[in-house]
Formats: C-alpha cells, sequence, structure tokens
C-alpha cells in the first residue's frame, strides 16, 4: 500500500501541474506569506523608511496632500505619489507599523502576478510559475517588497508598463493593455522620475520590425505615437495643480520646492550626481552577483539553450536587450545605487524562465550555488559564536546602538540559528536540486527574520529609547528642537517637536535653538555629542541614552552659554506630539 502523501508533496505536485488558477494560486499564497510576514511588528528603520512615514504622516495629520512636507517643510526629493499610499493605509487603519509596509508588499503581489501571467501567456505555465520562483528567488526582490523604499513600488509600475508592451506586441493586438502600460509609465515618472523606462523596449521591437515587416503587422501603428500622451496625462495629474499651486502662492521656498523636483532631483541628479558615485561597472561587480543571486550565474550556465532559442524566440531577445539597456542606463550616471536596477529584475526572471525550462543548466551552477550555501551557513554560525563570545568587534559595533551586552549575545544566538537553519536545509534537501535549497533556506531565513529578527533589532534601529527618556525628562508640557534632525526622531517623540530647517547648517540651527530656548519655559535642545555646539555648555547636559551610533544630550537653558550670533536664516517648524501614533 502506498503511503499517503504528504502535505509537501502534494503541493509539490500542485504547482507542477499545467492548471493556471491553481498554479497561480499557490504562487500568489507563497508570495503572500513571505512578503505580508512580520508586517505590523516593526517601525520604520533607516535610511529612508523613516523620512517616507513622516511624511505620511504629516499629510493626514497636517491635511496637506499635494506637496509632500517633512518636519514640517517641504520635502523636494520625491514626487508624492509612494507617500500617498503610505497615507492612505495609514488614514484607513490609524496603525502606522501597518501602513508603512503595505504599499510595497501590494506592489510586489502585484508584480507577481504580472510575471505569471504574461508569461503563461507568451509561453505557457511552466515558464510562468519557473519566472515567479526565480523572481522570488532573487534576495533583491523579497527584500524590498518587505521594506519601504520608494523603488519597489516604482519597479512594480514599470513592470505594468512592460506588460502592457508585451501584451499588445507579442499576444495582442491589445490597445488597452497599450495604452495601460504608457499610463503607469507616467505613474512611475511621479512616483520617482524614471516610471518611462518601458519605452526603451521599442528599441529592440523596432530593430525586429525593421528586419521583418510582418511581425508585428497591425501592432505597429501611427496609433503607437499616442502612447506618450496618455503617459504625460497621467503625469500631468499631480505637475500641472502642483505648478499651479506654487504660482499662485509665489514663496520662495515654494518656488525652490517647483524648482528641486522638476529639475535638480531628474536630469541634474541623472548627469551630474552628488552622492552614491560609483565607477561604470559597478552594477556588474558589485550588485548582480550578490542581490540577483544566482540568475546571472544560471544565465552564463544556460548558455547553450540561450543560443538556441534566441533566434526563434524574439520575445526572450526583447526582454534581455531591454534589462542590458536599464543597466546600461544606469551605469551612464554617475550616482548608483544597488536599488536602481530593481526595476529589470521581473523581466529578467521571465526570459530567464523561457530560457532554462525544460533544459538544465551547466554542471558547475549546481556546485557554485551548493558551495555558497555552505560558507553562508558556516559564516552565520561563525558570526554568532563570535558574538556569544563577546567578540571585539561585534561589541564595538553593536555598542553603537546599545550598551546591554545581552542584545550581542541574543542577537549572536539568532544568527547562529540562522547558520543552522542553512546547513539544515543542505542536509536534508541534499538530493534535492540546488535551487530548490537555496529557495527554502532563503524563504525560511526570510520568516525566521521576519518573525524574531524584526523584534531583536528593533530596539537597535529606532532612536524610541532615547525619546522616551526625553519625554520622561521634559514632562508631557515640554516640548524639545532636535539639531540636525533625523526623521526617525521627530516619529518617535512623545512631546512637540521643533526643528530649525533640514537644509540649515548645525551652526545655523545651533544658534536658532539658542533664542528660542529662552523664548518660553519647558523647552529643551536635543544634539548628539559628535555636534560641535560653541552656543552651549556640555558640562550639565544629560544623557538620553545610545541610538545611531551616537549618545545623545538634553540641554535646558542651564546650559545656554552668555552669548551666541544669531542665525544667518532662522527657520522653526513645530511639530505637535508626532509620536502619538505609537499610543
Amino acid at each position: 500500500m502506498n503511503q499517503p502523501a504528504t502535505v509537501w508533496q502534494t503541493l509539490i505536485r500542485r504547482v507542477q501541474n499545467d492548471d493556471y488558477r491553481t498554479v497561480l494560486g499557490l504562487l500568489l499564497l507563497l508570495a503572500a506569506v513571505l512578503i505580508l510576514a512580520g508586517i505590523g511588528m516593526r517601525s520604520p528603520w533607516p535610511a529612508d523608511e523613516p523620512r517616507f512615514a513622516e511624511v505620511a504622516r504629516e499629510m493626514v495629520d497636517f491635511k496637506q496632500w499635494l506637496i509632500p512636507m517633512r518636519g514640517g517643510e517641504f520635502y523636494p526629493d520625491k514626487p508624492p505619489v509612494f507617500m500617498w499610499a503610505i497615507a492612505f493605509f495609514y488614514w484607513l487603519t490609524g496603525n502606522l507599523r501597518l501602513a508603512f509596509l503595505l504599499p510595497n508588499a501590494l506592489c510586489g503581489l502585484l508584480t507577481v502576478w504580472l510575471v505569471f501571467d504574461i508569461g503563461a501567456r507568451l509561453w505557457n505555465v511552466r515558464v510562468a510559475r519557473n519566472a515567479v520562483l526565480l523572481l522570488m528567488l532573487a534576495p533583491q526582490f523579497l527584500l524590498q517588497s518587505k521594506n519601504a523604499q520608494i523603488d519597489a513600488m516604482v519597479a512594480c509600475w514599470i513592470t505594468v508598463g512592460c506588460y502592457g508592451l508585451l501584451r499588445h506586441f507579442f499576444t495582442g493586438p491589445s490597445w488597452g493593455w497599450y495604452f495601460a502600460g504608457w499610463a503607469f509609465m507616467g505613474l512611475g515618472i511621479i512616483t520617482k522620475g524614471v516610471g518611462f523606462l518601458p519605452l526603451l523596449m521599442f528599441i529592440p521591437i523596432g530593430v525586429l520590425a525593421f528586419r521583418d515587416r510582418s511581425l508585428f503587422a497591425g501592432r505597429l501603428t501611427w496609433l503607437c505615437l499616442a502612447g506618450p500622451l496618455m503617459m504625460i496625462l497621467v503625469a500631468a495629474a499631480w505637475l500641472v495643480p502642483m505648478v499651479l499651486y506654487v504660482d499662485h502662492h509665489g514663496t520662495a521656498e515654494l518656488i525652490q520646492y517647483r524648482n528641486n523636483i522638476l529639475f535638480k532631483q531628474t536630469g541634474e541628479r541623472y548627469a551630474n550626481s552628488w552622492g552614491h558615485i560609483q565607477p561604470w561597472y559597478y552594477f556588474l561587480k558589485d550588485v548582480l552577483p550578490l542581490h540577483w543571486f544566482p540568475l546571472p550565474f544560471l544565465l552564463i550556465a544556460s548558455w547553450k539553450p540561450l543560443k538556441e532559442r534566441l533566434p526563434t524566440n524574439p520575445a526572450i531577445l526583447v526582454l534581455l536587450v531591454w534589462v542590458a539597456l536599464v543597466i546600461l542606463f544606469f551605469s551612464i550616471s554617475p550616482g548608483k545605487r544597488d536599488v536602481y536596477i530593481l526595476p529589470a529584475l521581473p523581466m529578467f526572471a521571465l526570459a530567464l524562465s523561457a530560457i532554462i525550462t525544460g533544459r538544465s543548466p551547466a554542471r558547475w551552477f549546481g556546485v557554485l550555488v551548493t558551495g555558497v550555501q555552505g560558507l553562508i551557513a558556516i559564516a552565520l554560525m561563525v558570526i554568532g559564536v563570535l558574538a556569544l563570545r563577546d567578540f571585539p568587534k561585534l561589541v564595538d559595533k553593536v555598542s553603537d546602538y546599545s550598551t546591554d551586552p545581552a542584545q550581542l549575545h541574543t542577537l549572536g544566538l539568532f544568527v547562529f540559528g540562522c547558520g543552522v537553519w542553512v546547513g539544515a536545509v543542505m542536509i536534508v534537501l541534499r538530493r534535492r536540486a540546488a535551487m530548490v535549497r537555496q529557495f527554502v533556506a532563503l524563504a525560511g531565513g526570510c520568516l525566521l527574520f521576519s518573525f524574531i529578527g524584526y523584534g531583536l533589532m528593533e530596539p537597535l534601529r529606532t532612536p524610541q529609547n532615547v525619546m522616551t527618556a526625553v519625554g520622561k525628562a521634559a514632562g508631557p508640557d515640554g516640548t524639545v528642537g532636535i539639531i540636525e534632525f533625523s526623521e526617525q526622531f521627530i516619529l518617535f517623540s512623545p512631546i512637540d517637536v521643533v526643528q530649525f530647517g533640514y537644509y540649515n547648517s548645525g551652526i545655523e540651527q545651533q544658534r536658532d535653538a539658542w533664542r528660542w530656548l529662552a523664548e518660553g519655559p519647558d523647552r529643551y535642545v536635543l544634539a548628539s555629542t559628535k555636534d560641535d555646539m560653541p552656543c552651549f555648555n556640555k558640562e550639565g547636559a544629560r544623557s538620553m541614552g545610545v541610538a545611531h551610533s551616537d549618545i545623545w544630550l538634553l540641554y535646558s537653558s542651564e546650559q545656554r552659554k552668555a552669548d551666541c550670533p544669531a542665525p544667518t536664516h532662522p527657520k522653526r517648524f513645530h511639530i505637535p506630539r508626532p509620536g502619538r501614533w505609537l499610543d
């Protein structure tokens, strides 16, 4: 008598069949478990999450939705769509811990559906299934879907744009999806500027059409020229009201905001970046091998099936050329961050799946993946043991965030456990393919970090301890002025906050704070020990604790020096009890 099938075996059989709805349902369930795990269990963490969460909170609290504000002043670095999404869920749920992660989580699930559906339409359910699994295998996809950086959302809108063009040119004509794709490019522009990237797909499509005019007959017509109009109309839905609002009020701050968001943060930032400067090969050397592992190596290991399928499958060629053009586009700019090329990942996974489905990669690929898994397991266990034994460099690292040695030991135990998990997967699934082991190890690690790691990291990644101490020292009627604030300190303040101009220098802010402190009772100034304080005496200032690599000191009027030069451009922004979202 056959043994009853295990739940695992049943799931494997179902996900391996060719029924569209069954396979899609299981993949969406798997993606939802991995992406939604831990939502509501942590606060916004640096570098970008607190900024976007604070902007969204101020949208709801101050009713200023048209132009984003951060700490009471205009935030000119990004368009508002991503912050609108967080603000909507914050307004809907009243829970910022839940709201700030939901937009990217839902965008991640939408991206999964888009990749699966277009894969099934272009090829079959097997290719679509493998494409989704490859997408979730790349660490960057899960990491960004579970974070609150803006890139996962713009990557989703770009994927919708690519989906619309692919539906039209390769499974169409489908003019509805064609124009929808262009509309989402416009939405991508007012999310993070680069939403137009799908139009690069017209380069390989145009070359193919020039070589064979019958290839896109009835789909590449003069009507295609109306697509950019749809993109412009959607982008204009925010840009036009914003410009009209600025022109109507005409303040210097609004004009500066308009010029910054329209010019400095777009063309100037691309052509003459002032931060994150990297060499041209940064993505090829430092990002693709690590953040997309093992997908780039799988492409190299599948060189033979690639050569066989490229001549007969133009969709693969278009996808790969588009991915290369996106990487080239960001490589030209001197400023680079690893997340910039995230929009290319879904189409790369789709093309790779079409290449490898039904074929096996070179034997060295499995050896490589197994070797990397083993190194990761050993490295995690070694780091865990060193943490438990108070290795000096690890003690120094953690002391930047906490002086409690028990936290280092707890983290060490967790890291050691993650290493044991990876090692156990390698042993138990040793007869499975290397990529299966990699996926199980990654998925398990994702869940461990979501349900356990979040709680362990929360005290180290937030200044809640510092701001709680400030609230107790200042009292419920107190107000704290923060020198060179970060958004996270505002988010966690249980009392009113005053900030003195984000773009003012630290000395300029301090001079303004020196005067503000004397203008009323129950006022205090918070600054880090790294800040030079020529207007205040550090002697007598009270330590509020350690956060973000520094000790934070609270100054009262007693620490004011006898005199301090007047600020050149005084700015004060009052934020009433921002930390009430924690109540």
